[in-house]
């Protein structure tokens, strides 16, 4: 089967960051969906796997966000059939979704949404899963919930913070802030539900002070964390929460503590890394997710589609992610 591969841990302007290679068809076992794939959406944490971790030789295939159709399953499956139209995010130990053929448990997979295309589908899972994770689970917030209390999105223009948009406001009554810098970013923000917006680059302190908030309850940081976090215990509101969902580098959470505010961290892979036992909640979450696009309250994030999945549309999708200055996702489609 076709795939895109790298080999060794390289910069994106590498000749070898990424190659286009032919692999052996995967087999599907136990709770497995073999799954055609026919459009894949490109993530922050692809380009970071290719900069820092390295396979050691060994082709490894990127990729998690992805949509096709099932054309083999496992013999404990009980969700799906063949023929299925699926979409997932995958798991970070496993072969990914550059590929024409890839496997993916049953239980972190979904009916993909009628309503989209392949491609419009494969901009969603990922980014929708943290979104929603972080804001009903890690949060506690509840679909109806949040009137009288206000969500502060930091980085609110990426896939991410997008989706947090859109969720907060389709299935809650919190008041909502993103930060965005430029005007396309703001503009992108308001389409997909802010109420408000402030400027990331600024004194976001001030700024939310200018809307009448001393502090917002839940505060969703998106990216830049380490970058943010003097700001971000003043940003806070007493007995407030505070989300993160990269890797920064060392901060001191003890400034949360004269607010009694919470910290949670939220890893879309948690659950099929380690196997937890709610590991089919992301099936649940899927198909609610699915629902929620089909009936129009939700909408796909695809923003660049560059074409055929191969290794040069993907080196340039990673050069588009490693600039920083994307909103909304970046899909391929279909192998040439």
């Amino acid at each position: 089967m076709k795939a895109v591969v790298y080999t060794h841990a390289r910069p994106v302007e590498a000749e070898d960051a990424l190659i286009d290679a032919d692999l052996p068809e995967p087999v599907p076992h136990r709770h497995d969906l073999l799954v055609e794939v026919k459009a894949i959406a490109v993530n922050p944490v692809d380009a970071k796997l290719r900069r820092h971790s390295d396979p050691v030789g060994e082709p490894r295939v990127l990729g998690f966000d992805a949509a096709g159709i099932v054309r083999a399953i496992g013999p404990e499956v009980r969700h799906f059939g063949v023929g299925d139209a699926v979409w997932f995010a995958g798991s970070i130990d496993r072969p990914g979704s550059y590929a024409e053929l890839t496997l993916v448990d049953e239980r972190i997979a979904a009916r993909k949404p009628a309503s989209l295309s392949f491609a419009e589908a494969a901009a969603l899972p990922l980014t929708a899963l943290t979104a929603w994770e972080m804001l009903f689970e890690r949060f506690g917030l509840a679909e109806g919930g949040g009137a009288g209390k206000s969500l502060l999105v930091i980085g609110g223009a990426g896939g991410v913070g997008t989706m947090a948009l859109q969720l907060a406001r389709a299935l809650t009554g919190l008041r909502i802030i993103a930060t965005a810098s430029r005007p396309e970013s703001r503009d992108w923000c308001a389409s997909f539900g802010a109420h408000e917006l402030i400027d990331h680059h600024a004194d976001m302190v001030a700024a939310l002070r200018g809307l009448g908030l001393k502090g917002a309850d839940y505060v969703f940081v998106t990216r830049d964390s380490d970058r943010h976090w003097p700001a971000i215990p003043r940003l806070v509101a007493p007995f407030g929460h505070v989300g993160l969902i990269d890797d920064p580098a060392p901060i001191d959470v003890r400034e949360l503590k004269p607010k009694s505010a919470s910290l949670h961290w939220e890893a879309v892979f948690t659950r099929p890394l380690l196997g937890t036992p709610d590991m089919i909640a992301q099936h649940v979450i899927l198909e609610r997710l699915a629902d929620l696009v089909d009936e129009g309250r939700i909408r796909t994030t695809l923003r660049h589609h560059l074409g055929p999945i191969n290794a040069a549309n993907l080196i340039r999708a990673h050069r588009m992610i490693e600039s920083g200055h994307t909103h909304g996702k970046i899909v391929l489609e279909g192998f040439a």
